[in-house]
């Protein structure tokens, strides 16, 4: 039997709940029987229905003596569903197949050992990389407390993401400018800093036919309360969850303002300069349930991101342009004083898209 290529499929269907099943992971499961696929399920909106259900109730009466491919362990507890242990169990699947187990102390192997108890054939580990490169944030959030930080840039060749006058419209062409709403897509919230917000009056919403909803959760880093009452991201707050970060004890009249525009504020420590504690604010973010967290600006976030070394991937989109020294660079100084102390990546993939390139690399590895 095909155990790799299934787990390929399994993985791919995972992957599809990506930016929409936190605080859960996004789980791929396929049931085969005698080299027929007869149930395929992935993890829908909101974590529930689990991807196990989903592939048991399209399968129906076939699951029965069928192996299953699951990129990560049942779930062995009750919630808002019955445990997905015990439905496999009851569908009569005779073998599972699973890429890593859940560190979810609710979980942590009982899933497994629920199985094997009930006659269960278990096998731990193909596709293992994979799966937990696409659960990532998920095994993060529940192992470090932190959600997945993505940054996001599109440069030039050298580096600068608009000219001296502050034109950027567009740096990279129309495909890298779809991508980069895919990846909104594949996150649980996009963050920026008040200055982007200042400067662009961004939405930060995926604008690709079919995949707006739910929107991703939009966070502004502000510790001062810059953000204008009339900015986009405020004036829609009302429906579309939007989150600003900001010092403890701020103006508690612009707070208010603010909150009754919907907008939810957390309240996070200074830092040893006085900003914003990135650190603390991701925290309570993931105490929120966020596991992935997309930044796509600005230069001075992305400075303070990388020198608290709290950037985990980075997606670099290129144009073959150059502005020169005098553009505005992507990143500010961050105090980087010796080579040994540069933010070193291991590079991932990289993806032509017309003119410009997608580079996608591991940071903090």
């Amino acid at each position: 039997m095909d155990d790799q290529g299934h787990m390929r499929s399994a993985l791919a269907l995972a992957s599809r709940g990506l930016g929409r099943v936190a605080p859960n992971p996004a789980v791929g499961c396929i049931l085969v029987r005698d080299g027929i696929v007869v149930g395929r399920g992935w993890t829908q909106p909101g974590g529930r229905p689990h991807a196990e259900t989903e592939a048991l109730r399209r399968a129906g009466a076939a699951a029965a003596g069928a192996t299953a491919y699951v990129t990560l362990e049942p779930c062995a507890h009750h919630g808002s569903t019955p445990p997905c242990a015990d439905a496999l169990i009851a569908a009569g699947v005779s073998r599972i197949v699973v890429a890593i187990e859940d560190p979810d102390p609710r979980v942590a192997g009982r899933g497994l050992a629920r199985l094997s108890a009930a006659g269960v054939l278990v096998e731990v580990g193909v596709g293992a990389e994979q799966a937990r490169h696409l659960n990532a944030g998920f095994l993060k959030r529940i192992e470090r407390g932190l959600p997945l930080v993505t940054l996001k840039l599109a440069t030039t060749l050298d580096g600068k993401i608009a000219t001296h006058t502050g034109e950027s419209q567009w740096i990279t062409g129309p495909a890298a400018r779809g991508l980069g709403h895919m990846l909104r897509r594949q996150h649980d919230a996009v963050m920026v800093g008040s200055g982007t917000v200042l400067a662009d009056d961004p939405e930060l919403t995926v604008r690709l036919p079919g995949l707006g909803d739910p929107p991703p959760l939009r966070i502004v880093v502000d510790g001062r309360l810059r953000t204008p009452l009339t900015a986009k991201l405020v004036i829609a707050a009302a429906r579309i969850p939007t989150v600003i970060v900001t010092h403890a004890g701020g103006d508690p009249l612009r707070a208010q303002a603010f909150r009754d525009c919907g907008v939810d504020l957390i309240e996070a420590p200074r830092d040893s300069d006085g900003n914003v504690d990135l650190h603390m604010a991701l925290a309570a973010l993931a105490r929120r349930g966020l596991t992935r967290i997309l930044v796509e600006g600005g230069a001075t976030l992305a400075a303070s991101l990388l020198r608290a070394k709290l950037v985990d991937r980075l997606a670099w989109f290129r144009s073959p342009g150059l502005i020169g020294g005098d553009g505005m660079d992507a990143v500010k100084p961050f105090g980087t004083d010796r080579l040994a102390e540069q933010a070193l990546g291991t590079r991932l993939s990289v993806m032509r898209l017309g003119q410009d390139l997608l580079e996608t690399f591991a940071l903090n590895a």
